[in-house]
């Protein structure tokens, strides 16, 4: 979504970030350097960059339920797929597709279920388990509605957990790594809800474009909104049919 608002090349691009150069193909780089040089401007034509933005970067703000979802895909998808957690987690989520599950796509209900399971966390070893750990601790201490003082540490962990997952560093752990000051002090303060609700709609629009986010994609979702607004108003309106009342009617004896 923050593509399509920026003008950005869809997929995996070498310059996918909308606040500095970083370079996604560098994987040596990964987890090591933090400071990349900031984008001077979005111009069509450089740096994986096709449209003019419809919208200014710094309006912009990261989704924290989002990133919970990025930091629980790359979470899962480095447990070895042979073992029991793994296994627990077909039998615990059956209606998720084998496909989905691989990748680690889960929702904010189920993050939020297998987070309060002690059971699937007595099957995790070595550093899985130091890396689920880190997740919960970031989803608590800064994800969640209050950030803790220590925030920066519980990150910082996170990140070096990750980095012996070995696991390559995705877009989202890239905001983790080099804009962390990026993140509003209130951004935890946002209820899950309406991101939630973004979610469920969006998926349906990915099943009418077959998951192939484009322009069209965008317009449509954005006139979804616009008819789900109460106090919009039309040039032409319905004609509503005037209820009868019962002195309306003539009693014929």
């Amino acid at each position: 979504m923050i593509a399509l608002l920026l003008g950005l090349q869809q997929g995996f691009i070498k310059y996918c970030c909308f606040i500095c150069e970083w370079d996604s193909r560098a994987r040596s780089l990964h987890y090591k350097r933090q400071d990349w040089p900031a984008r001077k401007s979005l111009e069509p034509g450089i740096m994986n960059v096709e449209n003019q933005p419809l919208v200014e970067p710094i309006k912009i703000l990261l989704s924290s339920m989002h990133l919970k979802f990025g930091l629980m895909k790359n979470c899962v998808k480095a447990l070895n797929q042979e073992e029991a957690a793994f296994t627990y987690l077909r039998e615990k989520f059956p209606r998720l597709s084998e496909a989905k599950l691989k990748e680690g796509v889960f929702i904010g209900p189920q993050i939020r279920d297998l987070m309060k399971d002690e059971y699937f966390e007595t099957l995790l070893q070595g550093d899985e388990k130091a890396a689920w750990d880190s997740f919960k601790f970031v989803v608590k201490g800064f994800l969640g509605n209050r950030r803790a003082q220590t925030y920066e540490e519980l990150v910082n962990n996170l990140l070096q957990r990750y980095q012996k997952l070995r696991r390559n560093m995705s877009i989202k752990i890239h905001f983790l790594h080099s804009h962390l000051d990026f993140f509003p002090e209130n951004c935890g303060a946002v209820s899950d809800e309406h991101g939630e609700r973004f979610h469920q709609d969006i998926s349906l629009i990915e099943k009418r474009y077959e998951a192939k986010w484009n322009c069209a994609m965008l317009a449509d979702y954005c006139w979804t909104l616009a008819r789900d607004a109460p106090n919009m108003e039309y040039k032409r309106q319905a004609k509503r049919k005037k209820k009868k009342k019962l002195s309306d009617f003539v009693c014929v004896k």
